[in-house]
């Protein structure tokens, strides 16, 4: 079921054309940030399929945008999820900075005390670590927990997300681009943690970004940016794109603010 939102054609008309299409015959589905809400990501997966199936046949691509992890009570079950999806068709995964946070926290107990400050504790409590473990240990210990806690196949699945995919006339990151730079000079840092510069830049460019990252009330329409990170783990909503040829769609999934 695609959602209808009034400000969305006007937004999309100022756009050109030419800037702004997916190959022919291919079509791209891109999920903003679901930080934990399996629940939601359940449902968008049943979205995501519907949808497809009931438009002409193509090469279809799903993109989830990073920021799998954290904040939301089911971290764990996202990762699966996504991982299950990954193997029944084409599914790409961006890295954000709550992953790079994750993966770094294993061996660096600076970035753990980061991690743990922006929603890293949910992601542990949604593995076999209980909350008296978690509270009793000291940062090392907890590290060796989540050696032996989390697995290989979690971290592995991690490891190997992109940081920028590029498709027709979109390029879809996490966070966004630095203004100004080629796409080719674009740092990781940037990638998965810029903001402001990014968000306030309304300067022309031959394609689109479509990113999360910074949360929004509803979808974050622009000319040569679209922003889908409306905030899910508190929200209760999740966001995704329809990109074929010239045409854009959105889909939403709900279910309960976080209290």
């Amino acid at each position: 079921m695609a959602v209808s939102f009034p400000f969305l054609r006007k937004r999309f008309a100022a756009q050109p054309a030419s800037a702004t299409r997916v190959p022919d015959g291919q079509r791209v589905y891109a999920i903003g940030d679901i930080h934990g809400r399996r629940d939601l990501l359940e449902m968008m997966i049943a979205r995501v399929e519907a949808d497809d199936a009931a438009r002409t046949a193509a090469q279809t691509t799903v993109i989830l945008l990073g920021d799998l992890v954290d904040r939301g009570p089911d971290s764990a079950g996202v990762i699966t999820l996504a991982r299950d999806w990954a193997a029944r068709r084409t599914v790409r995964l961006l890295a954000g900075n709550h992953e790079e946070m994750f993966l770094a926290a294993f061996t660096d107990e600076s970035v753990l005390r980061q991690f743990l400050r922006f929603g890293g504790r949910a992601t542990l409590l949604s593995y076999p670590i209980t909350a008296e473990e978690y509270h009793r240990t000291t940062h090392a210990e907890l590290q060796d927990l989540m050696r032996a806690r989390v697995p290989d196949t979690d971290i592995a699945f991690l490891q190997a997300m992109e940081n920028l995919i590029r498709i027709g006339d979109y390029v879809f990151v996490h966070a966004g681009i630095r203004p100004g730079l080629p796409l080719a000079d674009q740092a990781v840092s940037d990638l998965r943690w810029i903001r402001g510069e990014f968000i306030d830049d309304s300067s022309p460019r031959d394609f689109a970004v479509v990113h999360g990252h910074t949360i929004t009330a509803a979808p974050d329409l622009h000319p040569w940016r679209i922003g889908i990170d409306t905030g899910a783990f508190a929200s209760g909503v999740l966001t995704a794109i329809g990109l074929e040829g010239c045409d854009r769609w959105l889909l939403q999934t709900t279910g309960d603010a976080a209290t």
